[in-house]
């Protein structure tokens, strides 16, 4: 019998580093020839995934019942200003004169609905027209798009600690509300002293103000303190405010304990005195408690310390002496009930905020635009909003991480959080999400009017793209959480 059997059927594996592409690689020298084109390209692929997050959290619908538009009526509305001001910080331009460089971005236009970006100028004169009215709305619009994007990623945190800080935002010339103050790295020269509340699991930023150059009072700290709760989701119920001697003050200790939190700061004003016979060593270190009642504070407060002795101090300065021997003490009040050295473990994760704040420079913080202090103060909240769009895309991503992989188990209601954390793009700064996530070059293409996104196939980051848009799709095809709700 006779087989009949085609030649050259033999399969061959493809070598190792062999991805399948077709054709002859590109040869580029010198004499390559070069012209234009009349496709339209854009840098900011990463535009599209930052649209449809939007649109799931229901952004517009969230800006027009938060959102106070100020006396400027602008022709493109207040709601595609204010989202041209977010994008533009969201691409990692800090100033509006920036806006030169997008003008023509096919992506951002398309966005916008609009041919080309309005002058420059629209954009000043549009943020010289928003007070403090505008300022306080973009934090409640911050707050209703947090609540949702935690019930998306199915965050549920009863317990958060909240991290304070400042930082010195050195100015330059006649600048409304500058000071000189504390500013270690321009010493006599004016400066403003925004203030951060950040939370610590999240890393998001909860809430602060932009401020005079001055040291930060207790009152002020106060009444941030009070405000607190308004701006978290209903799922928290304790919450651990940590700051350092800047904040400690009777009006901030009071207004702490009348919203039931716990709170942790650092102590130089208060001279607590403590027992020499109740020191205890801890890991090498000494602690020591005591109950002290400061001036005008009304009651006696818990003060805990630790005490370094010399050859632990590393890089450290000294800044106490006892006796013939040399101590560093690090001296705190708190209503906190664990152990002293539990106690001051709970505050050193605060270390972390300074990371967060130096995130927040890098994204627009530093970059004072006018010379009007309410200007300064609403623009400072749309560059913390951007900076929260961030992270929440970054919890998004995370949850698809966490979702497309196949576990063993599901994860227990109540751990989402911690699971989210271990996704690498959570851990990734801004900046390296940005290059992730955001400057994916893209290709729009109009046929029989409808407009389609092309990414590269030969770009490994469009892949990831692609899938998180998957992603963000079928979350906007599912009901919303808080539509169950209502």
């Amino acid at each position: 019998m006779v087989k009949s059997k085609k030649e050259n059927t033999t399969k061959h594996s493809l070598k190792q580093g062999d991805f399948g592409t077709s054709g002859n690689p590109a040869i580029i020298n010198a004499s390559t020839d070069y012209e234009l084109c009349d496709t339209r390209m854009t840098a900011y692929g990463g535009l599209l995934a930052l649209e449809k997050v939007m649109d799931l959290v229901n952004f517009k619908e969230l800006f027009e019942r938060y959102y106070y538009s100020p006396g400027r009526k602008p022709e493109l509305g207040c709601y595609r200003m204010v989202y041209g001001l977010i994008m533009l910080l969201f691409i990692g331009f800090s100033r509006i004169g920036h806006f030169y460089y997008i003008r023509h971005d096919p992506m951002v236009c398309g966005i916008l609905h609009i041919k080309v970006l309005p002058a420059i100028s629209t954009f000043w004169r549009y943020l010289s027209s928003l007070l403090l009215n505008q300022s306080q709305s973009i934090l409640n619009l911050g707050a209703a798009i947090r609540r949702r994007v935690w019930q998306l990623c199915s965050l549920g945190y009863e317990s958060i600690c909240i991290d304070v800080d400042t930082m010195v935002s050195t100015v330059y010339g006649a600048i409304e509300g500058s000071r000189k103050g504390h500013n270690t790295k321009h010493r006599g020269k004016k400066g403003l002293r925004p203030v951060f509340l950040f939370i610590e699991e999240t890393r998001e930023y909860l809430c602060g103000t932009q401020r005079s150059g001055t040291t930060m009072t207790d009152k002020e700290m106060a009444r941030l303190i009070r405000d607190i709760r308004k701006y978290l989701p209903e799922c928290v119920k304790h919450v651990l405010i940590k700051g350092d001697a800047e904040f400690i003050g009777r009006e901030t200790v009071h207004a702490c304990e009348e919203c039931g939190f716990k709170y942790i700061f650092a102590n130089k004003r208060c001279a607590a005195s403590f027992d020499e016979s109740t020191w205890h060593t801890w890991n090498g270190y000494d602690y020591n408690e005591t109950m002290y009642e400061p001036n005008d504070w009304g009651k006696r407060y818990r003060f805990v310390v630790m005490r370094i002795r010399e050859d632990q101090k590393g890089d450290r300065q000294l800044d106490m002496f006892d006796g013939e021997n040399k101590y560093m003490h690090r001296v705190f009040v708190t209503n906190e009930s664990g152990k002293s050295y539990t106690v001051i473990r709970m505050y050193d994760k605060r270390a972390s905020v300074e990371g967060m704040i130096k995130e927040a420079q890098q994204e627009g913080i530093l970059a004072i635009p006018s010379k009007r202090f309410l200007s300064n103060h609403c623009f400072f909240q749309i560059v913390m909003l951007t900076y929260n769009i961030w992270r929440w895309m970054k919890l998004l991503a995370g949850h698809q991480q966490i979702t497309a992989k196949p576990r063993q188990e599901e994860v227990r209601e109540g751990e989402m959080g911690d699971a989210i954390k271990e996704a690498s793009i959570v851990n990734h700064t801004i900046r390296i999400a940005r290059l992730k996530m955001l400057f994916i070059a893209a290709k729009i293409v109009t046929h029989e009017r409808k407009t389609t996104v092309k990414y590269s196939e030969h770009d490994e980051r469009a892949a990831g793209i692609i899938d998180f848009m998957e992603y963000l799709d079928r979350k906007r095809n599912e009901l919303r959480p808080w539509d169950c709700a209502a």
